[in-house]
C-alpha cells in the first residue's frame, strides 16, 4: 500500500448553474514533505466545514486504481492526481477491503478510516456536469476519509503501514452502500450500530433505516 500523491489546494471560485460557488474541492499534487495535522493538511483548506474537513474527515483517499475507470467513463477530462480532490492518492487500498477504524502509518503520521465520502453539488460543479453525483454514486468508488490520531509528515512515495483494526466493523463498501440504499441489509445495519469508529450520526441514521418497517409486498 502506498501514497501515490499527495494533493492540496485552497478553496476558489467556480460558477454552476448561474451561481457562484466556493470549494476547496481541487486538489494539485505536491512534492516533497507536507504537515498532516488533526483537521487537514498544511496547504489545504476546505470551503464549508459542516461537509468537509474537521477531525473526522481531515484527509481525503482516493484509489489510483479507480481512474482507469474514470479516464472511460470521461474520455474528454485530463484527470490528473487529485481530480477527485483527495488528497491521498492510493494504490492498494480500495473499498471492499478498508474497514472503518483501521489505522496506519504513513510517512510520521497515524491515520484512521471513518467514513466513505458522499459527494455534494461541488462535484458536479467542478466537472460541469449535471450527472457526475449519480455516476459517482453508481461507481461504488467512494474513497475513504480519514481522521489523524498522530500528526506527522507524509509525501508521495510512502507506505501505508497497517497498525490494527477493531471488531466489530465493516468495509468501507458496506457502509457506503447502506448509506445510499433505499433497502439496506438489515443484518448489515445492525452490524454498523456496534462499529465504535463510525461518527454516531452514521449509526443513528442505520439505526432509523432499520426501524423503518419495509413495505409490505403484494
Amino acid at each position: 500500500m502506498k501514497l501515490v500523491s499527495l494533493n492540496v489546494g485552497l478553496p476558489r471560485l467556480v460558477s454552476w448553474r448561474g451561481e457562484t460557488l466556493k470549494t476547496g474541492i481541487f486538489k494539485n499534487p505536491v512534492s516533497g514533505r507536507v504537515r498532516v495535522r488533526q483537521t487537514n493538511l498544511d496547504g489545504d483548506r476546505q470551503a464549508d466545514l459542516s461537509v468537509h474537513g474537521g477531525p473526522l474527515k481531515a484527509v481525503y483517499g482516493y484509489a489510483s486504481e479507480h481512474y482507469a475507470y474514470w479516464r472511460g467513463e470521461l474520455p474528454q477530462e485530463a484527470l490528473p492526481w487529485g481530480a477527485f480532490g483527495e488528497n491521498f492518492t492510493t494504490e492498494g487500498m480500495l473499498e471492499n477491503a478498508l474497514r472503518i477504524g483501521d489505522r496506519f502509518r504513513v510517512g510520521s503520521a497515524v491515520i484512521a478510516v471513518s467514513t466513505p465520502r458522499l459527494p455534494c453539488y461541488k462535484l458536479a460543479a467542478k466537472f460541469q456536469r449535471d450527472d457526475m453525483i449519480a455516476r459517482f454514486l453508481q461507481s461504488g468508488f467512494s474513497g475513504f476519509y480519514f481522521s489523524v490520531a498522530e500528526e506527522g509528515e507524509a509525501g508521495a512515495g510512502d507506505e501505508f503501514q497497517f497498525l490494527g483494526g477493531e471488531t466489530p466493523t465493516l468495509t468501507v463498501a458496506e457502509v457506503n452502500l447502506l448509506y445510499v440504499s433505499p433497502a439496506a441489509d438489515r443484518d448489515l445495519l445492525r452490524r454498523s450500530l456496534d462499529v465504535k469508529s463510525l461518527p454516531v450520526s452514521w449509526r443513528e441514521r442505520f439505526r432509523a433505516k432499520l426501524e423503518t418497517p419495509r413495505p409490505e409486498s403484494d
